[in-house]
This record gives C-alpha cells, sequence and structure tokens, in this order.
C-alpha cells in the first residue's frame, strides 16, 4: 500500500461588514428575548370566529367584535421569563396612528381583564409560546387594525415586521351589554345581524309584492368594501366607534350625490350606460364594483339604496332591517303636512305643488341606544339612503328615533321632522286663485303612512310595523320636542294671535309648532324657563 500525503492550505473566509456587525449582533443579543412568529388564530373553525360569531365572514385575517375577548398565540426564541422580559402589543389604525386619538393602542399585560378597558393576560404557557386573551372596549372604532408586538430591550425597543396576515378586522359587538348596539333577544339578532338574505316590498298598500335579495354581508370582499365606503366620506377613525356616527355617515355615502358615493339615483328609466334598479337583486356586486373601480354604480332607486344600506349596517355589526312605507310623503319645506296645490277647476298645479307622495318609499331600521337622547328613546332607529333632501348639507337622513316619530318628538336629533311627515302628515289641498292667493280647499288625514312593513323574524312574511311609527287614525301626538307637552289653543286675532297654554309644574314645554288652521302661516314658538328641566345621560 503506497502512502499519499495531503498537504491543506488554511482556509480564509471573506466577511463582509454587514455579514459581520450582524454576527456580532446575534451573540450580543441571544439572551433577549425575539419573537419567532405570531398566530392570530383567524381559522373559521379556531375559537376566536367561533365565539364571536365572525366565522361566517369570508376572510383570511382575524374578525372580532368589540367589548369581548379573543386569543392569540406569540411564540419567541425562549421561554418568556416574567419579570425580566417586557413585552406588549400593538393595535394601529389608518394612516396616521396617535395614542391620544386611540388610534394607535399599545395594550399591556394584566393580572386581570377589565370589561371596557384595553388589555392582555397570559392564559397558558407552553415552552416558548404564551397563549393570550386580549380584551377590547366596547367603544373602540371598528375597522381594520394592524397588529405588532413590541419587546423592551437594554438597547431599545424591537417590534414585529409588518404581516398583514395578523391584521384584524374589530366590529360592533350587538352581543355584549356595554356596546351602543347591544340588542337583548338572540333570535333578533339572529335576523338582523347574521340573515344574509331577505325580502324587500313594494307595490301598493292594497296589494304588496315582495322581492328576494341577497345582503350578501359576509361574503369575500364585502368588509372592504364597507370600510373603503367610510374612508371615501373622509370619516375621522376616532368617531368610528359610535353607531349614531356611522351611521349618519354611511347614510351619505350609500348616494353618490356626496364624496362620489356608492349608489347613483335615477328615476327616468333611461339605464342604457347602467344597470336598470329593477336588475338588481343583491348588494354584493354593488358594492364590490364600487370597491374595485372606485366609480359610483348606476342605478338606484329607494329599494337599492336600502337594501345595500341594510348590508353595509349588518356587515359592521349594527342591527338593521329594510322598511317600506305605503303612501309616502315628501316634505320639501319642513312644516310637517304634504301641501297639494289645486288650480280653480280643482286639478293639481304642477307647478306650484313641491311636495309629494310615493306610492311607497323604503328606508332603514338601525338598533342602538341614544345616550344623546332623553332615556327610553333609543331602540329602532330611522335612517334613509335615498338622497331626498340636505341635512346639515349633505343627501343623508337619521338616526332618528322611531318612538320620538311616534310621539311627536320631531325635534329630537336627526331629522325626524322630515321622517314624521313621510308616515303622518296631514295632506292639505289649497286652491290657488289667479291672484295668487290660497284657500284652504280640504285636509285628509289619512292618506299618508297607510301602511308600514318589514321581513319577519325568522320567516318570509311581511310584518306590519305601522302602530310603531304611528298612532291609529284620528289620534295624532301634539307635535312637540323634550317633554310631555300640555293640552294648548289659540285664536286669530287679525293680525295678532293670542296663544293661551296651560301647564302643570312637571310638564313644561320648550318649543310648540303651532299650524293656522285658516291660513298657510305657521309659526314655532320657543318658549324658555328657569330653572329648565334637564336630564342626565
Amino acid at each position: 500500500m503506497k502512502l499519499v500525503h495531503l498537504t491543506f492550505s488554511p482556509l480564509t473566509i471573506q466577511l463582509t461588514t454587514q455579514t459581520r456587525n450582524d454576527m456580532l449582533f446575534l451573540l450580543f443579543v441571544k439572551d433577549f428575548l425575539t419573537v419567532w412568529s405570531v398566530d392570530v388564530l383567524p381559522g373559521t373553525d379556531d375559537i376566536n370566529k367561533k365565539q364571536h360569531r365572525t366565522n361566517l365572514y369570508e376572510s383570511d385575517n382575524l374578525i372580532v367584535r368589540r367589548g369581548q375577548s379573543f386569543e392569540i398565540r406569540i411564540s419567541f426564541n425562549r421561554p418568556y421569563v416574567q419579570g425580566k422580559d417586557k413585552f406588549w402589543v400593538e393595535f394601529l389604525i389608518g394612516r396616521y396612528p396617535n395614542i391620544t386619538k386611540g388610534t394607535y393602542i399599545p395594550i399591556y399585560l394584566e393580572e386581570q381583564l377589565e370589561q371596557g378597558k384595553w388589555g392582555a393576560k397570559i392564559m397558558t404557557t407552553w415552552q416558548n409560546t404564551l397563549s393570550l386573551s386580549i380584551m377590547s372596549p366596547a367603544y373602540c372604532p371598528v375597522g381594520r387594525f394592524r397588529m405588532y408586538v413590541a419587546i423592551m430591550t437594554p438597547y431599545g425597543i424591537r417590534r414585529t415586521a409588518r404581516d398583514s396576515d395578523t391584521d384584524l378586522y374589530i366590529l360592533f359587538n350587538p352581543w355584549c351589554s356595554d356596546d351602543a348596539v347591544y340588542m337583548d333577544t338572540e333570535a333578533e339578532k339572529e335576523e338582523y345581524i347574521l340573515n344574509d338574505i331577505g325580502h324587500l316590498y313594494y307595490g301598493e298598500a292594497s296589494e304588496v309584492v315582495s322581492r328576494a335579495w341577497i345582503f350578501g354581508q359576509f361574503e369575500s370582499g364585502v368588509l372592504d368594501s364597507c370600510l373603503y365606503a367610510l374612508d371615501r366620506a373622509r370619516m375621522p377613525l376616532q368617531a368610528r366607534g359610535c353607531p349614531i356616527k356611522v351611521c349618519r355617515v354611511a347614510s351619505a355615502v350609500i348616494n353618490s350625490l356626496d364624496e362620489d358615493g356608492i349608489l347613483v339615483g335615477s328615476w327616468t328609466g333611461a339605464y342604457g350606460d347602467g344597470v336598470a334598479p329593477t336588475a338588481w337583486n343583491s348588494s354584493v356586486d354593488i358594492l364590490l364594483q364600487y370597491f374595485r373601480t372606485r366609480q359610483p354604480v348606476r342605478y338606484g332607486q329607494c329599494w337599492v339604496f336600502a337594501a345595500v344600506f341594510n348590508t353595509v349596517l349588518r356587515c359592521l355589526g349594527i342591527p338593521s332591517r329594510v322598511i317600506t312605507n305605503y303612501s309616502s310623503a315628501h316634505d320639501n319645506d319642513g312644516d310637517l303636512v304634504t301641501d297639494v296645490i289645486l288650480d280653480e277647476n280643482g286639478k293639481k298645479d304642477l307647478e306650484f305643488t313641491k311636495d309629494s307622495i310615493w306610492n311607497y318609499h323604503c328606508w332603514n331600521e338601525c338598533w342602538m341606544s341614544r345616550a344623546d337622547l332623553p332615556p327610553g328613546y333609543g331602540g329602532w332607529q330611522a335612517v334613509d339612503a335615498t338622497p331626498q333632501e340636505t341635512s346639515g348639507g349633505m343627501f343623508r337622513c337619521g338616526p332618528a328615533s322611531v318612538l320620538a316619530i311616534k310621539h311627536g318628538q320631531v325635534f329630537f336629533p336627526f331629522d325626524a321632522p322630515y321622517i314624521y311627515a313621510e308616515v303622518n302628515s296631514d295632506v292639505i289641498y289649497w286652491t290657488r286663485h289667479k291672484d295668487g292667493t290660497l284657500t284652504k280647499a280640504d285636509v285628509k288625514t289619512d292618506q299618508v303612512g297607510k301602511l308600514i312593513l318589514t321581513q319577519k323574524i325568522g320567516t318570509e312574511l311581511e310584518e306590519n310595523i305601522t302602530e310603531q311609527y304611528k298612532f291609529p287614525e284620528g289620534e295624532k301626538p301634539i307635535i312637540c320636542t323634550d317633554w310631555d307637552w300640555p293640552h294648548y289653543g289659540y285664536r286669530n286675532n287679525g293680525s295678532s294671535c293670542e296663544i293661551q297654554i296651560s301647564y302643570s309644574a312637571n310638564q313644561r314645554p320648550s318649543t310648540v309648532i303651532l299650524s293656522d288652521s285658516d291660513s298657510t302661516v305657521r309659526a314655532l314658538l320657543v318658549l324658555t324657563f328657569s330653572p329648565l328641566p334637564s336630564y342626565s345621560f
């Protein structure tokens, strides 16, 4: 056997400056806590979506409801040592997160989670993995949040990299008693939040017709479309925790007349450059087209506006339903009556008649408490996205307490006078003479709001809710504002008007609407007392 002698030369490794620095850094921080992975348990079969009743949403991201805890899991490079290691979770929403506006939210570890407060609690530990329970308050903004894990080291804060897979959506929570949209009855929540199909009603009061509609609030892309609409309306992120403000903004952005909203309204019959309102049967196509093109979708009428609005509200977690009012008045001047001007031959004068009565009109109701109103006026609130009249400079309507509308509390916000007139205004016929003067010809008290319908819970049948908006014919409420109103009367005395008002000590009016039965004069009387009754909210 022959021996072979091998000679090896020294191996020289050339390290770049960056590589050398990285190796030194790894050696230096090997004892520091480092995040390896974050699992937000976003699957439809995972615990979060099941407990939050969001497993119907077609999304790979986590979707939870506010005011209710959810679970995440964080894996580190080594076991977490309590007292030595310090880390926290950060939620951010919007382009410029700010802690004072509630759009940058650091969530620290707590011994116990508190209702109504952001917090995180360690539930279990297993080797290098922690299971955290995170609580959000029932007033936090709704929307899509970015999530990071931050670790304090002796040399500064280290955060996880941006990862869209850990983004999560937070919605309103009708199952949480602290949330303003809380609903007590499970059957109502099943219908007004979780039901993604339904029926809309049209036709005449004497011949009700229904059409099926796919609301589709859980379908892929719909939630992002709804949030984009709020962005398009430039709604402040810190205001998105208030259902009153969200409904009011959404009412405007559903129609295209403000902020290039979702739907273009048209009643012309010419729909060649779009889709006829009668051809739609789903909100999904409309919302996805709007999100994809960033342009208003053509065309819609009242039931389409209401159906899309219903999808947006249910998708965000606000209980809602579509309402149809048969013989629905359109009051143009806010005087709470429908004026019809006749010529001397008894025919309707189209030039001077500005008010109108539609054979039917659709709007929405959303369910919420109203801390801005006296006790008892929460519950169903009327909102309307069909562009008819402006409110605060924009084409929107509501939310207005349905109970306030029934009882004539028309100065409670928002837009209660308009909705009151839609369902309960008297129709006054005036004869216009050649000299331009008007003479009252007739008054009809039963031509408006003949029938008000919505879909009945758990069925495909309609439910008559007329009595929720108005008393039986002949039992009109006194139009008023904040308090129970006294009986009042007045008599016309030439150009002056004597007003007699009687009230008890606990019934002090602040505003009374007077409507002169013999002329077109209507006046608003404001009475001031000292001290005024007050409510605590």
